[in-house]
């Protein structure tokens, strides 16, 4: 059985030199965004790897402890910082980790790797990007939470990261005061994140995808 997470990967048609790791959310899987990656336009030429991970199955308290796919056992979404399981988060962080560590194995540059997540995958993402000890090119969190916000110590290779926030302001399951939330951590920690909202629900819209279309090109 292979130590890494199982995941779809959308190869470019020339050799990979930049890679987007793309974390889904609570109870979907790695085929979730696998349709966004013709939508996103990158330029002619930009030669990206698409890793798609599927989180592994677990009971989640918030849904009765039913068994889906989920980075962490959660058991409420009001106050993001305290309802999660951190020793199951920090383990897909780490799970994250190894995939980004594949990839800079494989010859791809560190600082050609973008971490991207939606919702719960966003998450675990705030963790895993902020806490790497290579530089990364950026990251982005859709509709999400910063639940280690008060625990976490960046590492200096990752200080300065480029981090794109986008929310939606009808977001009925994740509220848009959690992404204003993350900000200000994010400002503490003395990171600037772009920020951009929507008139959406807890979903993606093609507005949102023109702004990441933008943001990937500009840091890749």
């Amino acid at each position: 059985m292979s130590d890494y997470l199982p995941a779809v990967i959308v190869e470019p048609e020339q050799t990979a030199n930049a890679v987007i790791i793309w974390l889904h959310g609570l109870g979907a899987d790695g085929h979730d965004f696998e349709p966004i990656v013709p939508q996103l336009r990158l330029p002619e030429g930009s030669a990206v790897r698409f890793i798609f991970p599927h989180a592994p199955s677990i009971p989640v308290t918030l849904n009765q402890g039913y068994v889906m796919p989920a980075w962490f056992d959660v058991s409420a979404l009001e106050d993001g910082s305290r309802n999660f399981n951190a020793t199951q988060l920090l383990a897909s962080v780490m799970a994250i980790h190894k995939l980004i560590d594949r990839e800079i194995e494989q010859g791809i540059d560190s600082q050609r790797i973008v971490l991207a997540g939606f919702s719960q995958g966003g998450a675990g993402n705030y963790q895993a990007g902020l806490s790497y000890d290579k530089p990364l090119a950026g990251m982005m969190a859709l509709s999400s939470f910063f639940p280690t916000a008060e625990a976490l110590s960046p590492h200096p290779a990752n200080q300065h990261l480029p981090i794109l926030v986008c929310h939606g302001t009808q977001d009925t399951v994740l509220d848009i005061s959690l992404a204003e939330k993350s900000l200000l951590a994010l400002k503490k920690l003395g990171y600037a994140p772009d920020f951009h909202a929507y008139p959406m629900p807890h979903s993606v819209c093609a507005e949102e995808i023109a702004d990441i279309s933008d943001w990937l090109g500009g840091i890749l």
